[in-house]
């Protein structure tokens, strides 16, 4: 069974950083483009920062400068380090996992900044 995990969110102030963790069970993990994605309330979901297989990154203008997404194919994992936290980063993250069209989420965890 594919399955997602994500962990590592929480309550954190501005200025402040978070480790998300997801965690792949069941698939190629090392094939896949590995990403994240956030939802703010009343707001469309949206990429945060992707990672292929080759390793290349893309991030959200938003991200750019201080989220950091890797992945350890050893461990089935993908991490997005989130650093200088700002309120509007408040969401639902989830990790998304994309082959040949196929795509996996996550539950969700989630994230909020105060001011």
């Amino acid at each position: 069974q594919v399955q997602l995990v994500e962990s590592g969110g929480g309550l954190v102030q501005a200025g402040g950083s978070l480790r998300l963790s997801c965690a792949a069970s069941g698939m190629f993990f090392s094939i896949r483009t590995m990403g994240w994605y956030r939802q703010a309330p009343g707001k469309q979901r949206e990429l945060v920062a992707s990672i292929n297989s080759s390793g290349s990154t893309n991030y959200a203008d938003s991200a750019k400068g201080r989220f950091t997404i890797s992945r350890d194919n050893a461990k089935n994992t993908v991490y997005l380090q989130m650093n200088s936290l700002k309120p509007e980063d408040t969401a639902v993250y989830y990790c998304n996992s994309r082959y040949v069209g196929i795509e996996t989420w996550g539950q969700g965890i989630q994230v909020t900044v105060s001011s």
